[in-house]
This record gives C-alpha cells, sequence and structure tokens, in this order.
C-alpha cells in the first residue's frame, strides 16, 4: 500500500526528527542514539517495501491462489446464529467440491448450531478469483424451527472475503499495535483453556480488531492474527482505490462492503436471488449443501464480461 506505507515513513521521520533534539542533552544522548538506530532501521525497511511494491495495489495483483473467508451472524439474534452456520457450511463443502484445502483460524459459538462468528484461510487454485465477490450482506427468510405459528423470519449475516497478503506488501509497524493476550476456550469446564494463548491485537491507526484462538501456543495464534490484520489492511486501503476509480459496472456489482445486500436465500419458495445482478435459482437446498459453482460463474460473467 503506497499510500499507507508513505504515511507509515512520514510518521518515522517526525520520530526522527523529535529524538535527534535529545542528542544535545548529555543524559539523554545515549538512549537517544539508541532510539534513532531503531527507528531509521524501521525506515530503511519501509522504503525497501515501497520500492519493491507494485505502484497501483490491488487485489487481482496478488495470488489467487489463497484467501481468509470471514462470516459473522448480523440481524436476527439466534436464526442469524443458525444461518451465519449454514452459510460456513455451504462455502467449505464448495471448497471441498473445488479440492481446495480449508483451515479454521478463529470461531466464535453462540450456542448449539450457532456461529456467531467464524474465519477461515482457504487455499487452492483460483480461490480469491472465485469467492472475491460472495463479500456482502446474505439474507435469509424462512420459519425458523422454533417458531409454532409458522410465521418467516428475516435474518442475515455478512461475509467478507479477503485476499491472502503477504508480510512485504502490508507493512506493519510495532509502535501501531496493541498486544493483549487472553485465555481461550468455551463457557467453563474442562474445555477451558488455562493459560493466556489466544490473542487480540488492535491497529491502532485504522481502530481494526483481530483475534485468533485456536492454536494451543500464542506465538500461533500470534501470526494468524497477523495474518488476517494484514489481509483486513489491505482490503481497506484498495477499497478506498476502488471508489477512487470505480467506473460504472463495478459500482452495479458492488463494492464487497459489508453493508451491502448481495443476496436473498427464500427457503420457503427454494429461491436465492443475487440482486446486483437481478438472477435468481430455484434450488436452494442444492446450493446450500455446496452446490456454488453456477452462482458463482454468473457473479464472474457479470463482472468480466467478454
Amino acid at each position: 500500500m503506497n499510500t499507507y506505507l508513505k504515511q507509515q515513513i512520514s510518521d518515522l521521520d517526525e520520530k526522527i526528527a523529535e529524538v535527534e533534539k535529545l542528542l544535545a542533552d548529555p543524559d539523554m544522548e545515549h538512549l537517544a542514539r539508541e532510539e534513532l538506530e531503531k527507528l531509521r532501521e524501521q525506515k530503511s525497511a519501509l522504503e525497501k517495501s515501497m520500492n519493491h511494491e507494485p505502484s497501483t495495489p490491488s487485489a487481482d495483483a496478488m495470488s489467487t491462489n489463497s484467501a481468509i473467508l470471514e462470516i459473522r451472524a448480523a440481524a436476527g439474534g439466534e436464526e442469524a446464529g443458525l444461518f451465519a452456520a449454514d452459510l460456513a457450511r455451504m462455502y467449505t463443502k464448495y471448497a471441498a467440491s473445488q479440492k481446495w484445502a480449508v483451515e479454521e483460524l478463529d470461531k466464535n459459538a453462540g450456542g448449539i448450531g450457532n456461529i456467531k462468528e467464524v474465519i477461515y484461510k482457504i487455499s487452492g487454485r483460483d480461490v480469491f478469483e472465485k469467492l472475491k465477490y460472495e463479500s456482502g450482506v446474505h439474507r435469509v427468510q424462512r420459519v425458523p424451527k422454533t417458531e409454532s405459528s409458522g410465521r418467516i423470519h428475516t435474518s442475515t449475516a455478512t461475509v467478507a472475503v479477503l485476499p491472502q497478503v503477504a508480510p512485504t506488501q502490508v507493512t506493519i509497524s510495532p509502535q501501531d499495535i496493541e498486544f493483549e493476550a487472553f485465555r481461550s476456550g468455551g463457557h467453563g469446564g474442562q474445555n477451558v483453556n488455562k493459560v493466556s494463548t489466544a490473542v487480540r491485537i488492535r491497529h491502532l491507526p485504522s481502530g481494526i480488531i483481530v483475534k485468533a484462538q485456536t492454536e494451543r501456543s500464542q506465538g500461533q495464534n500470534r501470526e494468524i492474527a497477523m495474518q488476517i490484520l494484514r489481509s483486513k489492511i489491505f482490503q481497506m486501503e484498495e477499497e478506498k482505490r476502488q471508489a477512487e476509480l470505480a467506473g460504472a459496472r463495478s459500482s452495479q456489482l458492488g463494492t464487497g462492503d459489508r453493508s451491502e445486500k448481495i443476496r436473498t436465500y427464500n427457503f420457503p419458495q427454494n429461491r436465492l436471488t443475487d440482486h446486483r445482478i437481478n438472477k435468481s435459482w430455484h434450488d436452494l437446498d442444492a446450493i446450500m449443501e455446496g452446490n456454488l459453482g453456477k452462482v458463482i460463474e454468473s457473479i464472474g460473467d457479470f463482472a468480466s464480461p467478454t
């Protein structure tokens, strides 16, 4: 991210200038020189990253063989959590049909069969290329099992698909993050981890917060959290760039923002509708079993007409 890296370098220049003033103080000179050395090393590393970076960074320029898939329950209470779990199942089944590898990076269960949030890393041929238009609000209309009167309820879940980003593509200064370790586990009992291996990282410039708790070591969870954070920062900068360069077709497809409703899953009518291309499929049950290929292909054809 040239813009992001330039801002980091500018911030470092200000810090260097402030520390250089301390060289005139005999009591602070030694500490100031040590601090200057660290700051200059950080600046040098950032400059090298920027020099090796594409001049117009783009998700399309990234490797398309890996992506971060994030699913969160949104409006609708417990039913939204059940729908989020259904989406997670749909995408993992589709991934299996594509012979992609799925790794669960983080999960927050809300009860039996209910998911508040789940994050996967999916690897395989053209993963990001095929999934990148899945980002947005997914709406479900169905009769909950607990609804005795047969009323149709509406609830939502959000999906975000982020490109897998190499450490050299997005440089994060240690001064820009707050790190916190906490205990991972369930609601209590034997499954609760007695050691603080889960991690939470806050990126101060952007306010982005990520966490990871699936691995048994704090170091592994920290690396997973940083991996997710890099992808989120990259996506944030990419969305800014796309907003500046957006043409008519990209605005029709949408930005992939979480607040944008892209699809409705109508179970009583066994219908899935994608609102961006005004197209419906009347085999929702099969689609929820992972037969998502024709939907993804239709979106791709609309996005890249021949």
